[in-house]
């Protein structure tokens, strides 16, 4: 199998790195020029890279194709581009649906839209896809953990969470930071939030079975744990968050 992926940014990138690292078996991956520099690290980093002297050129030669371009630049691209009837095109593109996907792609094929995150590079994470395809799913599975929706309308949801990863990098540097003023040593401040951070995920990703509300609930009353969260509730701190939700969902 041939991997083709048109654009090159961040999230190709880390897609990219995660396959090239994974046990997924396939010929070669070709991606597109857009980021040169991009696409140049990629082929020096991984010995089965090839970059394509166009975009056409990736869909030629692949059998799946990869849509990560912004959704403006694929609205743009898309309808001057050639498809195969047998390829399977998978789209990163949050803010292009389905229906537009099919209107723009102009071809019966097999199309999926993703949603992949930065992790993925480390073959960690979940990846929501739309509509469900058991190749699509399996293959995402071995570098990461698949999520089939059933109604595109959901994905939204899904898109809208996805939004969040920078404000959780905010966070951790945010109290990264509050220890270095602290005169805590920089390295020594980073390490403890980050690995206490990956610490409880992987809590409460073993607690799955139950509610979330339970580890919240399960802090000891006056402790320093229910301090913070009951602090931050008055402050309008998670209200506030919704409210960011809402307009995220909106855009989408």
């Amino acid at each position: 199998m041939i991997l083709g992926f048109i654009g090159t940014g961040n999230i190709v990138s880390d897609v990219v790195a995660g396959i090239s690292n994974s046990k997924i078996s396939y010929k070669k991956i070709i991606v597109s020029p857009r980021n040169k520099n991009k696409a140049k690290i990629l082929k020096k980093k991984y010995k089965k890279i090839i970059i394509a002297k166009d975009n056409q050129a990736v869909i030629d030669n692949s059998n799946w194709v990869f849509l990560g371009t912004l959704p403006s630049v694929g609205k743009k691209i898309l309808p001057n581009l050639k498809f195969k009837k047998n390829q399977t095109i998978i789209s990163f593109m949050s803010t292009i649906s389905y229906q537009e996907l099919k209107r723009l792609i102009k071809l019966k094929v097999d199309i999926v839209k993703a949603i992949p995150m930065p992790p993925i590079s480390l073959r960690k994470g979940p990846i929501a896809i739309f509509p469900k395809n058991k190749k699509v799913k399996n293959f995402f599975n071995k570098i990461g953990t698949t999520i089939e929706i059933k109604d595109e309308k959901l994905s939204k949801n899904f898109w809208t969470i996805s939004g969040t990863m920078a404000s959780f990098y905010e966070l951790l540097n945010v109290l990264t930071n509050w220890l270095i003023r602290k005169k805590v040593n920089k390295r020594d401040a980073q390490k403890y939030v980050t690995h206490l951070y990956s610490a409880l995920a992987q809590l409460a990703v073993s607690n799955t079975s139950k509610p979330l509300k339970y580890l919240v609930e399960e802090q000891t009353p006056g402790g320093l744990n229910w301090q913070g969260v009951n602090e931050l509730r008055k402050l309008g701190y998670y209200r506030l968050l919704e409210k960011s939700l809402k307009k995220i969902y909106k855009r989408l």
